[in-house]
């Protein structure tokens, strides 16, 4: 039998006791960063799932729902065009557009404030009130909108034309669109001493030349303003609301000294039957501004992303 002497039974111990330690921390060390890896790839899978749902092109609008990224739009300018003594265009039955694009407004905010959190929804305009072109802008710019979206309804003495279509501040592309700016645009003549309105640079309605002041101003928000009109104009084409038309250029005053990406809306044709019994109709100006909302949401979305 071979005898073990006490301190070499100590020294054995001891060797033993370091081995079941360094194994422990080991296991230890190798469960802790198993752990931390598990949790960084379920965190990972559910950002690609979200984010995937976001860029997605699927026709189903609920699937776009709002992202907070790095870049946030925190502030829109939601203007009710005309108003007051300004009734924009008036069809049979006493339907004014001041009304039916102040409505529109307000549901578009609300939709906007319940759906889209942390942004701020400022109007122009809330009640039947009649305001200057050029302080709609400066509503927008005194509070560091980050959006601005002016709302109207369209009229042709053609009454076959229909559909919903935007405008992005440019040069005028085709005298129909021309014509358009121009019927938006004559609001500056209720303005009191409008032509000494050093905020117009001597801008004439009734004056084609005045036009050329448009063509001088190159606007530095056009792209994104683009954008945020071709995402309008998709949500409205998923929903089926109304029939959609291109996102176009044009002269508008209320555009020009906006300090921010910038849309003008014409929601339907008053003159055409089929739209204006939509937008006539409460649930038919609520779905609209469902689909303007939604449109809203995937510009913020596109934009945190930039």
């Amino acid at each position: 039998m071979k005898v073990i002497k006490l301190r070499d039974w100590n020294d054995e111990q001891n060797k033993a006791k370091k081995r079941f330690v360094s194994g422990n921390f080991i296991s230890t060390r190798v469960w802790i960063i198993s752990f931390v890896l598990l949790v960084v790839f379920s965190i990972q899978a559910v950002f690609n799932k979200n984010h995937a749902s976001a860029t997605s092109g699927s026709d189903n609008l609920e699937l776009n729902g709002f992202q907070a990224g790095d870049k946030r739009i925190k502030t829109i300018i939601i203007d009710a065009g005309h108003g007051g003594k300004d009734p924009g265009c008036v069809v049979h039955g006493n339907v004014f557009e001041k009304d039916i694009s102040l409505d529109i407004a307000l549901k578009l905010g609300k939709l906007i404030e319940d759906s889209v959190k942390g942004v701020k929804v400022i109007y122009t305009r809330k009640t039947d009130k009649f305001i200057e072109l050029f302080q709609r802008a400066s509503i927008a710019n005194t509070n560091n909108a980050d959006i601005f979206i002016s709302i109207h309804c369209n009229y042709n003495p053609v009454n076959t034309f229909n559909g919903f279509e935007s405008y992005i501040m440019g040069t005028h592309k085709t005298a129909a669109n021309l014509q358009v700016s121009k019927r938006e645009n004559e609001s500056v003549l209720l303005e009191k001493d409008y032509n000494t309105n050093t905020e117009y640079e001597g801008f004439d309605p009734s004056s084609p030349e005045s036009d050329i002041i448009f063509s001088l101003y190159q606007n530095a928000f056009m792209d994104q303003s683009a954008r945020l009109a071709s995402k309008v104009h998709e949500a409205v084409r998923k929903n089926n609301v109304l029939h959609t038309k291109e996102v176009k250029q044009a002269g508008f005053l209320v555009l020009w000294k906006t300090a921010m990406p910038s849309i003008l809306i014409e929601t339907g044709f008053l003159s055409n039957a089929s739209d204006l019994k939509l937008l006539n109709s409460d649930e038919g100006r609520k779905n609209l501004s469902y689909s303007l909302m939604v449109g809203f949401r995937n510009y913020c979305n596109w934009y945190s992303n930039q």
